[in-house]
This record gives C-alpha cells, structure tokens and sequence, in this order.
C-alpha cells in the first residue's frame, strides 16, 4: 500500500499491507502529529466509533451498553531513524523502523478497531504520543491526569511486541545513586586522605553476595535483580578523590509496592547516602480477573511474566489489569535491523477479533 502526500490511511487492506504503511509514516517521538492526523482521520470514516483527540493522542470507543470494557492500546512514536525507511518485505519478516515497537501493534488494533462493529465487550481504543521518551511526556499518563475516564476498562491490553504471546504485568524499576564519603589528599600522600573510590568495594561486595527475590505472583516466577549500572569518581590524575557515586538499578516484582521497593534498597545500602533518581510502579498481572481469564481462553497462550518496564504499570495504578500482548520480538526493538514475523501480524489479529468477537 502506498502513502502519497495527502492520502489517507486505507484499513481495507491486510494487516501487513497496513503495517508497512504505518512504518512509512515518520513519526519520532514528539513528532507523531502527521501518524496522529492519518490516524484520527481514518478512524472517524467509521459509524461505530466516536473518536476524540488529545494533543497527538487519539482514542476511539465503542458505545455499545455492553457489562464490559476492553482497552487496547499502542504507541505511535518510535526512536530516530537509523537507515530503517521505507519499509522493505524479506521472506516472512517485515523490516523497518519501528517494525516492532510498535508498528505492528497499532496496524493489528486498527484493523480490529474499524472492522470489529459489535463486539461482545465495548472497546477503547487509544493510539498515543511519546512513549519512548521521558514520562512526562507519555499521552497516556497525560490523558490519565487529564480525562481518566477514557482509560477507564476491566483490562488493558497493550500492544509492546511479546513475540505473539502474553506477558503479564511487568516488573517495577528504579534507580538510586549510592555515595561514598572520603577525604582528598595528594595522590603522592595517600595516607593524608581517604579514597572514596577504594571504599565502594563494600557496595560491591555487598551486590556480589546480594541474592534476587524469585517471587510467584498469580502463579508466575518473576527474577528480580539489583545491579550497579554505573560508577563515577576522582577529579583529577593527582588527587585521591573525596567522593564515589555507583548508581544502581533494582527491578523488582509486582508483590512489592514502590514505597517496598525504596526501602529495601535503603536497607541494603545502609550506612550510605542513597538518594533516589526515579521509580516506576510494577505492575500485578491480575489473571484471576474474568477478562482476563477469557482472554487467555480464547488466545490459549501461556502467560509469563513481563521483567521489563511497560506501561501496563499505569493502568495497575488505576486498579485495572493490564497484559503485553503483540507481535514483534523486543529484543530487535530499535536495531537497525528491526522486523516483526508476518504470521505473528496476522495471528494476533485472529486472536484478538475471535476474542472481541466471542467467536
């Protein structure tokens, strides 16, 4: 399908012929307004759907009566371009930015947004801006803070590539930068001082020996870990250095809230300064919530657990669960070399239709 300048999106056509003109769209976060255009217009040629627009967020909804509600979204930006468009069809893979994350996604759910017309359980569908950036940036924690009631549902689905399977909830993060106190002195009189740099052998002895929580939670084994992703240190060639940061990332499972989370990492740290750069919530995978039972049903995929951050943790703040559930393998998320397989395009289509579709 080609897109020439003023045309418009077709959703007539199959979810890979769709996939393809969504990555020929350029749509780097912050720049998503001409996808967000193409998006909006596309979706309002549709009777079922009342479609409302937020800043370069567009959500769309069924108004059906019916007792439950679904939410499935997807991010329309994607990280800069690296010699990745147009798109390019190789055997049974789709090459091209954004392949992945998350082209894919949003052409599956455009495809069921305009040709699933009665659903069994209304619909939210929401296309946003800026997820692969900065948080306060994100359209859907802007459209949480601004009119909540969109987001509103009895389970989120979001389209992040999962290999066309289900991955619940998803693990929380933070970081903390923790500091070595020392004394400078001259390098050629060491014992003048005390080397912070030296004394952050005992954080590291203390995460050599740190042993990570294997926690169940709704019958699935998250791994959490603490690491050092960083270390800074010394001012100068001369100079025994008064000050050691390691900045250490905890990802840690949906059992722990993140108040838990911070208090832990204090505790493991103690007799250090710890200072807390951001936290993200983990997320719990409620499976034993009936939407998501009967999404499981009908996909008769195995769940497992998510250890990267999403954000499904956005939606378990509300109180409503959340799954990972699209096509595309996030380990090439972002590469040069990004593709998404096309039978996981179509099957996850199928999936999902069969399911908002009770087929």
């Amino acid at each position: 399908m080609d897109l020439d300048a003023g045309a418009g999106l077709d959703l007539s056509v199959d979810v890979v012929a769709l996939t393809a003109a969504l990555i020929d769209i350029p749509s780097e976060s912050h720049h998503e307004q001409q996808l967000a255009d193409l998006v909006e217009s596309a979706l309002e040629r549709f009777a079922h759907l009342t479609v409302s627009r937020f800043g370069n967020t567009v959500v769309a909804r069924t108004e059906l009566g019916r007792s439950e509600r679904v939410l499935i979204g997807g991010h329309l930006d994607t990280v800069p371009a690296n010699a990745n468009m147009p798109h390019r069809l190789d055997g049974d893979h789709l090459y091209g930015l954004g392949a992945s994350d998350m082209k894919g996604g949003v052409a599956v759910s455009l495809k069921l947004a305009a040709t699933v017309v009665e659903p069994v359980r209304d619909v939210t569908y929401v296309y946003y801006e800026c997820e692969e950036v900065d948080g306060k940036y994100n359209g859907l924690a802007l459209l949480a803070e601004s009119n909540p009631e969109f987001l509103a549902a009895d389970l989120a689905i979001l389209m992040e590539p999962s290999n066309g399977g289900i991955e619940a909830g998803c693990q929380g993060t933070l970081r903390a930068e923790v500091t070595v106190r020392g004394e400078r002195s001259h390098s050629a009189r060491p014992w003048k001082g005390v080397n912070a740099i030296h004394g952050a052998g005992e954080i590291m002895s203390r995460l050599e020996s740190y042993e990570p929580r294997r926690p169940m939670v709704d019958g699935l084994e998250y791994r959490e870990g603490l690491s050092a992703v960083g270390i800074r240190g010394g001012i100068a060639g001369n100079v025994i250095p008064d000050e050691c940061v390691v900045t250490i990332n905890f990802r840690f499972a949906p059992d722990l809230s993140t108040d838990e989370a911070l208090a832990h990492v204090r505790e493991v740290f103690d007799g250090y300064d710890v200072e807390f750069i951001d936290v993200s919530p983990a997320a719990a995978p409620g499976l034993s919530r009936q939407a998501t039972i009967d999404f499981l049903a009908a996909t008769g995929a195995t769940p497992a657990p998510k250890f990267g951050w999403t954000d499904v943790a956005r939606f378990a703040a509300m109180g409503t669960p959340a799954l990972n559930f699209g096509p595309g393998d996030p380990s090439v998320a972002h590469m040069k070399d990004e593709f998404v397989p096309l039978d996981q395009l179509r099957s996850c289509e199928q999936q999902l239709r069969s399911w908002l579709n009770a087929d």
